[in-house]
């Protein structure tokens, strides 16, 4: 009897494909590919488990910005009340500044001499500045040695002296002086 032989079928073609070298470029195609579809799911799988973590810092952060806000809402009853004191306080301020200022050129035009007539009277911060006309040069030394015994100012200078543009016998000046700040009871 004759005995059967079992036929294997191949039914990849016989012809060595990967002897030539477009069979070498697809085997080296494919096998590449395999590598950058592995890197490429690892790259989604940590970012996939990153996420879990940002999750975490997100509601970390948040919680934290919530207490921060609590704190906050807290203290703005006080500070709304702070703010009302300190404005009450500086138009204080401002009233007994400017009554000290009103009582400083009081001063100032008591001290004038009887033929002075003043312009203009202006402060700042860096001090005072008087514009007056005169009808003689004296009047004008006695108001300036008047102006530098008044303890309330110092440096006391005379600018811009000229003659009228309207009368020729009126002499224009400009006093400036610097206001002494120190209060009552200072030396």
């Amino acid at each position: 009897m004759p005995t059967n032989k079992p036929k294997h079928i191949n039914l990849l073609p016989s012809d060595n494909l990967q002897n030539t070298t477009l069979g070498r470029i697809l085997k080296w195609a494919l096998s590449s590919f395999r590598i950058m579809v592995i890197i490429t799911e690892l790259v989604v799988m940590s970012a996939f488990l990153s996420r879990f973590w940002l999750d975490s810092r997100n509601s970390d952060l948040n919680e934290e910005i919530n207490m921060n806000k609590v704190q906050v809402l807290a203290y703005a009853e006080v500070e709304k009340e702070f703010r009302m004191y300190q404005k009450k306080l500086s138009v204080a301020k401002n009233f007994y500044s400017e009554s000290k200022r009103s009582e400083l050129v009081k001063k100032i035009s008591d001290l004038m001499p009887f033929d002075l007539i003043l312009s203009s009277i202006q402060e700042g911060e860096s001090g005072i500045q008087i514009k007056a006309l005169s009808y003689s040069e004296r009047s004008i030394a006695q108001f300036l040695i008047n102006l530098s015994d008044l303890k309330e100012i110092t440096d006391v200078n005379l600018s811009q002296v000229a003659s009228s543009i309207e009368n020729s016998s009126v002499t224009t000046f400009t006093i400036s002086a610097k206001v002494n700040n120190t209060k009552k009871g200072e030396k």
